[in-house]
């Protein structure tokens, strides 16, 4: 159910097109709520038949002109609904604990080279993070809509941060002679 809110958050930050909310997605929302190219298509239409948006006219008539939405009042109270709303933790779902763990039984022939592929990745997300944080967060910045954007980002890097310590341990465990019980 959190995609068309979340859909619903990008047009009111920004009317756009289809498209133009896929690039979006891609560049902000897309790092903790990915939707594809065709699952946002599919979605505008839902919403537009809700009326929480509206398709803008547009500016020329052209054959072909890609649509951009607004936000209509029944989707910002619907968004400010949901955003009310209480809601539990999601438990945590991850294909590489998952397989850590099935390794446990089956054996643990190229676990140890994707660890260290995991580990390279959430290196570069993290520094990624990092880098949005210097550019798009300096102290100056700091109304309240501002402190909001900056704690989902510090969120990202606060995972981030988890996962690169915590595959650097899982890595030393491969590093234990077999047998070995740590005396």
């Amino acid at each position: 159910m959190s995609l068309p809110h979340a859909i619903l958050t990008a047009l009111l930050e920004k009317p756009s097109s289809g498209l133009e909310l896929t690039r979006r997605f891609d560049k902000s929302i897309g790092y903790f709520w990915s939707a594809t190219h065709q699952q946002i298509y599919r979605e505008l239409g839902k919403l537009e038949a809700a009326e929480y948006i509206r398709a803008l006219p547009p500016q020329q008539p052209t054959r072909g002109q890609k649509k951009s939405y607004e936000v209509l009042p029944a989707g910002r109270a619907e968004l400010a609904r949901w955003t009310a709303a209480s809601q539990d933790p999601k438990p945590l779902r991850d294909t590489m604990l998952l397989r850590l763990r099935a390794a446990a039984v089956v054996g643990t022939e190229g676990i140890e080279a994707d660890l260290r592929r995991h580990l390279e990745l959430h290196r570069l997300q993290l520094a990624e993070y990092e880098e949005i944080q210097e550019r798009d967060f300096p102290p100056e910045r700091n109304t309240p809509e501002d402190r909001l954007r900056h704690l989902v980002l510090r969120a990202g890097i606060d995972l981030e941060t988890f996962w690169t310590q915590w595959l650097t341990h899982a890595l030393t465990e491969f590093e234990e002679p077999p047998g070995h019980d740590g005396l």
